[in-house]
């Protein structure tokens, strides 16, 4: 069966969702982190001079690496872009960050989760409650269009609008490479198979997430106003003693909700770029109360070599079995697939809600961000329509079509673009789509 492109369909209930906006009867809640990104304008040929100047060795990239020195700079990134690889790197010496402010051209962005997906929601003209890490001016100003509020110290809902802090911006840098661009080390050439982006963060409240008390006690105060809540933004999270702490607080947070208002959603939003040992044990803690797990393809890659499994992201039964293999593990109702290609939701059927419609709408959004390198009106939007749709995402869904499944199983085909303009938060701008879904 070939794919009904429904699209359009969808955006025409999105534009009525916002024109009867002020029906809504319950939030949209997003957590937890905000920073200002630092954005390099990717000059390859400045970075093959750092290169030239700095990489005396082989190219080599890890999740556990630490950047030092700007030879561990140039042997870890290269060793990330020669596969393509996003990433989130630790910057230990200042010195890297003020090195790399001087090499490359600088533009300034929203950074974080939660931030980002209500940014993206909020330029569509839909609320949001956001809890941020970083309220400083320059980010709180980058949150101003929209509906976006938040829970403020006497526990107050209030717009992000005049409650800014008096307090320097969390920086992360930036660097986002383009496919197809030649990486030259040590008198060879490589091309860079995919274009992505790694975050370079030199900050420590990361490291630990910090939540406040008087949000989470607004929350349980008016659990029934909630119709979906994100969780995200552990990715920077490496000590696991830290990350008990957090589970401890959380976790009855999240059964207390969930015993007062069993039907909104819980949604956690997965890195594959996270210290191993801290994401089993926020895995294994958090699907207890997870309604739906959302991923890329790179995590659920990273999460299945764990236990023994190869994922082939070019084959459907590879991915369908990796995906049960993960439910398995950590027995949620679903979980939601991102990827250049095609979104998918698989497992339970979620009673009410049309998953459909937010995969759709998020893969609208993800590919006007690619595209403009904005978080997209709804105009923006409707001309992303124009896009062509992924050949590869409608090869899967011809293929998902002709079986038969125990599972629910949900595929959407992306508008693809092959070399976007922007690769930042389009993940983040994806899952803020997909809680359109979710909006009552």
């Amino acid at each position: 069966m070939a794919y009904l492109d429904a699209y359009e369909t969808y955006l025409r209930q999105i534009e009525e969702d916002i024109a009867n906006i002020d029906t809504l009867r319950k939030h949209l809640v997003f957590g937890y982190t905000s920073n200002l990104d630092v954005i390099f304008k990717w000059d390859i040929e400045k970075f093959n001079r750092i290169l030239d100047e700095f990489l005396p060795e082989k190219p080599t990239g890890d999740t556990e690496d630490i950047i030092n020195s700007m030879e561990d700079f140039a042997r870890i990134t290269s060793g990330y872009l020669i596969k393509g690889m996003g990433g989130s790197i630790e910057v230990s010496d200042i010195a890297v960050c003020e090195y790399l402010e001087n090499a490359f051209d600088l533009e300034y962005g929203l950074g974080g989760n939660g931030a980002q997906g209500a940014a993206a929601l909020g330029a569509l003209g839909i609320p949001v409650v956001v809890q941020l890490t970083d309220r400083s001016p320059e980010v709180c100003q980058k949150l101003e269009h929209g509906d976006i509020r938040l829970v403020d110290e006497q526990g107050q809902l209030v717009s992000v609008k005049g409650h800014a802090q008096k307090e320097p911006p969390l920086y992360h840098m930036i660097l986002q490479f383009t496919k197809g661009d030649k990486l030259k080390i040590r008198g060879k050439e490589y091309d860079i198979p995919v274009s992505n982006r790694l975050i370079l963060f030199c900050d420590s409240v990361h490291k630990s997430v910090p939540v406040p008390d008087y949000f989470l006690r607004y929350l349980e105060e008016h659990p029934c106003d909630i119709s979906a809540y994100l969780v995200a933004g552990f990715d920077a999270v490496v000590d696991k003693q830290i990350m008990q702490e957090r589970l401890d607080t959380l976790c009855p947070h999240y059964e207390r909700l969930k015993k007062a208002n069993p039907d909104f959603v819980l949604y956690f939003e997965g890195a594959d770029y996270m210290n191993l040992d801290v994401k089993e044990l926020l895995y294994r803690s958090i699907s207890r109360y997870v309604d739906i797990l959302g991923m890329n393809e790179e995590e659920l890659d990273t999460q299945l070599r764990r236990f023994g499994k190869v994922l082939d992201k070019e084959s459907l039964p590879s991915v369908l079995d990796g995906l049960r293999a993960m439910l398995h593990r950590f027995p949620v109702c679903g979980i939601v697939l991102h990827t250049k290609d095609y979104a998918m939701y698989f497992g339970s059927r979620l009673p009410g809600i049309d998953i459909e419609k937010g995969l759709t709408i998020g893969n609208l959004m993800s590919a006007t961000r690619a595209r403009l390198g904005s978080y997209g009106s709804l105009k923006m939007c409707s001309d992303s329509l124009k896009m062509d749709l992924s050949q590869a995402g409608l090869r899967f869904f011809e293929e998902l079509s002709q079986m038969q499944l125990d599972e629910y199983v949900c595929l959407v085909p992306s508008r693809y673009l092959e070399k976007p303009k922007y690769t930042i938060g389009l993940g983040d701008t994806f899952v803020a789509g997909v809680h359109t879904s979710f909006l009552k």
